[in-house]
Formats: C-alpha cells, structure tokens, sequence
C-alpha cells in the first residue's frame, strides 16, 4: 500500500475573530488566498471539546510563494480561552509556526515599522537557517525563517508555513515519533543552547526536514519543511493547551496533506499512535472534501492528516478538481496549482 506525505497543508490557529485574523495575514504576510470559508458543526472533535459538538467558522488561507496554509478557526457559540499562564519557551505544544522568508532583514525591518511586539533580532546561525521572532497582534509567537523556496514569485517578502516549534517532554521519543510516522529521518541540527535572557535555562534544540522521495499533489506547492524541537532540561514545562479546548485560542494542530490513509491508519496503530479522530470516508468542508484523522505526538500535540480529495478552482462555473484518481506519486502541473490565484481577495472581509 502506497503511502505518502506531500507536506504540510496547514496549521490551525484558534482565534476570536476570524475575518480580523485572515485580513492581517491577507494584508502583511501574503496569505491573500481564501480557498475555502466554512460554517459547520465539529461533530467529530467531541474528544478535545469537553464532549459537545461546537459550531465553528473556519477559513483556509494560502500564500502562493509556497508553503501551508492557515486554517484560522473560531468558535460560533463559545469565547475563546486564552493560556491561563503566559507561554513560556519549551512549553507542550506547538510553540510558534515557523514561515519562509526570502528576505529576512527586508522582513524584519517591515514588521518592525508595523510595531509588532516581542519582535526579536535576526539570529544569524551556521548551524541552521537564520531566523527571528515576533508575536501577531493576536498573541500568536511566529518566526520567520530564511528560506530561498518559491513556487510562484509573489510582491511579498515572505511565503507560507514551512514547519512548527514543538515543545517535547523528552526528546528521544519525539524525535522517534516524527521520524517514523511522518518521515523528517533528517537531522539539521541537534544540540544543547542556552536562552539569550536566561542563560542558565538550557534546552536541547533538534531540527529536523523531511526526505520527501514521493511528493504528489499540491506537494510542490507546500515546498520542503523543517520541524524544529525543544526540551527544556532545567525546569519542567507546562503543556500550552492545559485545562483548555481544542479551538481555544493558539496553535491548535498541525496539519499534513497525505495519500495513502488507510495505509498510515494501520502504521499508527502499529506505532501505538492509534488514530484518536478518523473522518472514515469523505468529510465535506465546504467547497473542499477529503479524509481526515488526528493522531497526538507523545506529548498530546494534536497532528492532523488530510487526504485532499476536492478541491476548488472556480466554484461560480462549477469548476473544481478531483484527486481521487490521480497518480499519487505526481504532482499537479504548475499552471493548474497557480490557478488557485482566482481565489485571491483583495480587500478586508
């Protein structure tokens, strides 16, 4: 049975107000591509929200340099719990999205003039990509890391989602977890490093990338991806999502775009990362349909797999493109995946 990981489709962020989120990632970080918005009820998630059904607004939004996308998600009937006690570097959980920038100090000096808080400075390293921090204005810790990927050259200076910061418990174990089940077997960096404004606070960093040999589908799309660890080793960290919900406020998931499901559901099971949600057949989201489970990493953080079996392309005409019978081993041509353009908004919601 063919299995294959073609990248990361997205991550989701809970938010309190979805059209307010996508309109700053659409205006200054060039997600200006809407594939989907969606109203519907998460009949299947009742495991990470207390057991009720919650309605919810979800909104898919691209950037087309390459990279994931947002999956920007609120809740209909239900305020948003922010973390009762400020994230701290190392917590349990998916700390920060990491996107592609191919000009960093263009970038940094951009978000700089927009005054963003906790905007860090670039970290030149030799050791992995050059990066820095700064937090959205909804309290989201983002870094922008140095990446010369492009699909589709865009005026913006930076592109999509390229991987996560994950806090881990312990290291071997996730590192074991990454590797098996969703195939970062590269090792970028893998070290001890102290923090800038606590230097007796070590962790260890790992860093890892995908091989990706079998790529097919919007994989050229999603572009390489790097997974970047951290265990704290002199204190114990809290998990981020502690005491809250699945669509609380923060990173909610990460999300990858597959082939291959029932294949990857009995590695899971195999692997003792049994599938906790499993859509069985084809979920309808909206203009787009596919299969989706969620298995957790060994610290609970919540990782999503999407098998992508419709798509929009222009839904005024009917127009929407089906994957299900396609050569899994194949990408998309280029001009079919840039035809996603015709979703571009050009305004505030």
């Amino acid at each position: 049975m063919v299995e294959i990981i073609n990248g990361i489709q997205q991550i989701g962020i809970g938010v309190q107000d979805v059209k307010k989120v996508f309109n700053w990632y659409r205006k200054h970080l060039g997600f200006d591509i809407l594939l989907f918005e969606d109203e519907a009820v998460a009949s299947l998630m009742t495991k990470y929200t207390n057991g009720k059904a919650e309605r919810r607004d979800a909104y898919l939004s691209l950037n087309m340099v390459g990279g994931g996308g947002l999956e920007i998600w609120q809740f209909k009937d239900r305020i948003p719990s922010a973390p009762k006690v400020p994230i701290t570097y190392g917590d349990l959980g998916i700390y920060a999205m990491k996107i592609r920038c191919k000009n960093l100090f263009d970038m940094h000096e951009y978000l700089k003039q927009l005054k963003v808080d906790y905007l860090s400075e670039v970290k030149i390293s030799d050791k992995y990509n050059s990066s820095f921090y700064f937090d959205d204005p909804f309290g989201n810790k983002v870094q922008m890391v140095e990446d010369s990927y492009v699909f589709s050259a865009q005026p913006t200076y930076n592109g999509g989602v390229m991987g996560a910061v994950i806090g881990v418990s312990n290291m071997e174990s996730s590192v074991d977890f990454y590797k098996n089940m969703l195939d970062y077997t590269v090792v970028l960096y893998d070290g001890i490093e102290a923090l800038n404004q606590n230097p007796s606070n070590r962790f260890r960093k790992v860093i890892l990338k995908q091989e990706r040999k079998h790529v097919g589908g919007f994989g050229d799309l999603f572009g390489p991806t790097h997974l970047e660890l951290l265990q704290v080793l002199d204190s114990v960290p809290v998990k981020i999502f502690k005491d809250r919900l699945w669509g609380d406020l923060g990173y909610i998931h990460l999300c990858f775009d597959i082939y291959g499901m029932a294949s990857i559901r009995e590695k899971a099971s195999r692997l003792k990362h049994s599938f906790t949600v499993d859509s069985s057949n084809s979920f309808d989201m909206g203009d787009a349909a596919g299969h989706f489970s969620y298995i957790e990493d060994p610290d609970g953080t919540l990782i999503e797999l999407v098998e992508t079996h419709k798509v929009p392309i222009l839904k005024s005409l009917g127009l929407f493109l089906n994957l299900k019978n396609r050569n899994p081993r194949k990408t998309l041509p280029k001009w079919l995946v840039k035809s996603l353009s015709l979703h571009k908004v050009k305004k505030d919601l």
